[in-house]
Parts: C-alpha cells; structure tokens; sequence
C-alpha cells in the first residue's frame, strides 16, 4: 500500500486516556492525529484509553484529518487488544511501536486482518531504535499494508547516546536511512517531535530542516505547535505558481511533439513535471481542508 498523497504537514500526538483531548482534536488544524495507547497513557489507564480512542473513532467529526491508532507492542499485556481494537474502529491506520524487523509488522497484520481490518487499513511503523534503523528497508517492504514511518528520536536518541543538537547531526543518518527506504517503496515519513515547547525559533528550525531533508511534516506534543509546522511544510505561493506554470507549459509542449521546454531560461523535463503535479496536489489538498476548518 503506497501512502496515499495527502498533506501530512503536521500530525499530533493525543493521549488515548484524555477525552477532552480527542473531543479537542476536532477543531484542531492538523493535518494527522495520533491517537497514543502507549507512550502517553499510564498502565493502570490503556484499557479505558483503549475505549474512549474508539469510541471516539465511531463518534467521528475529525473530517480530512488522517488518524493513526499508536498500540502498545505485542508482548504487553495491552498489545493484542489494541490491535484488534484498532482494526476495525475507523482509523486511517495502526502506527506500530518499536518496530525491529519485518515479522513484528507481519505479526500485527495477521492480527488486524483477522479482526476483520478493512483493506484500506495501512500500517505505520515507529523507527526509533538502531535496530528498527538498520532494518528500514526490510520493514518498508514487510507487508502490502505498510504505508509510513514516523521518526521517534526521542527513543532514538536515547539508544545511540547521542545528544539533542539544534541540527540534529548525530540523527542525520538514521534519519537518511529512513527517508530513503520510504521512498524507495513509496511510503509516507514523518520527522520526530521538537521536545521544547518554549522554543519557538528551535521548532521552526528543526520544521525546515526537516522539509529540507524530504520528510513529509513532523509530529506534534503540543496544539501550539500546529500553525508554525503547517507554514513550513506547505508548498509557498511562489512554488505552486511556478508548479502550475511547468505543467501548463509541458502540455503545450508535449502536443506539439516537444520533450522538453523552457521556461524562465531552465529547462523543464517530465520528471520536474511529475514533482509540479505533487505540488498542486498538495497545495489544493491543503486548500480543501482550511476550508473546511473555516466553514
């Protein structure tokens, strides 16, 4: 399952066990939603985050919102239960924890489909530890289903006892080897999350750096966030214009028999036409979903 282009500049964490939050999550202008059974939620709380994230689910309201259900791993108590739980609640997709290899994700798409997971049901793996890292090629192509990464350099870190720099230079090639794999096999990829929430200037430099190694968007800790990630990660007026003007001129082109053209004094092939189109995708995707927001 390649992932679907959709804006997924911003996708925020929500804790599984606050309903105030899911309730909040509605109004909210990301672009996806986590829905955390695992991280964010205390053991003696997962069997209630468990059924108020799917109660939520079957409520709805979210609108274009792309919605991930994170479940714990399978050897905790919880595992098994949030998969199944999860399968068939209505979520975009099933963001695996801690993912090491191809058999974890094969283990929890046997459990899915079993509980009856429609086909449209992606998987999303978690890549945060040097193991996941060295297998992200192994794990991109571990099931039709799969359909992302997210960067969790929080755990990353941690494990390769590397320090949280401002350009993130001891993550830059666990972050490369992730980028590639997903595009390798057209996968979406998500940037980890910015753990300073008073660092305005911080975030918004780690959103461009982001965009500038090729990661679709970043996660989210905090609804403050969702404005400054959505600036960076859309493509700018000046960017969709000049994508419009590509497309437009390459068509001409192309009728006329022509397998190039020149626009502005740079020479236009098809594969600039290919990331034109992405563009205008994107940028009318984001469009359609502000104004639904506004409306």
């Amino acid at each position: 399952m390649a992932a679907t282009a959709r804006p997924r500049r911003s996708v925020l964490y929500m804790p599984g066990s606050n309903a105030r939050a899911l309730e909040k999550a509605r109004s909210l202008a990301a672009d996806g939603l986590i829905f955390d059974l695992e991280d964010a939620v205390a053991p003696d709380a997962k069997d209630e985050a468990r059924r108020l994230v799917v109660a939520a689910l079957a409520a709805g309201g979210y609108g274009r919102r792309e919605i991930l259900v994170r479940v714990n791993g399978l050897a905790t108590p919880w595992g098994h239960a949030d998969v199944m739980a999860a399968a068939t609640a209505g979520a975009a997709g099933i963001l695996i924890p801690k993912v090491e290899s191809a058999d974890a994700v094969r283990q929890v798409e046997a459990i899915a489909t079993a509980a009856g997971a429609p086909d449209s049901l992606g998987l999303w793996c978690m890549m945060e530890t040097p193991r996941g890292i060295l297998r992200a090629e192994e794990i991109a192509l571990a099931s039709p289903r799969m359909a992302g990464f997210v960067m969790g350099t929080s755990d990353l870190a941690k494990d390769l006892h590397a320090a949280h720099t401002r350009d993130r230079l001891p993550m830059i090639t666990s972050l490369g080897l992730c980028l590639l794999a997903a595009r390798a096999y057209g996968l979406a990829v998500i940037d980890g999350v910015h753990l300073d929430l008073a660092d305005d200037q911080g975030f918004e430099y780690a959103c461009r750096q982001g965009l500038e190694l090729g990661f679709d968007g970043k996660t989210l800790i905090h609804p403050k966030t969702i404005a400054a990630a959505n600036k960076v990660f859309a493509p700018s007026e000046a960017e969709v214009g000049w994508s419009r003007r590509i497309i437009e001129a390459h068509t001409e082109a192309a009728a006329a028999g022509k397998g190039v053209v020149v626009v502005d004094g740079k020479l236009v092939e098809n594969l600039h036409v290919v990331n034109a189109r992405r563009v205008v995708a994107l940028a009318e995707q984001i469009a359609a979903m502000e104004a639904d927001l506004e409306g």
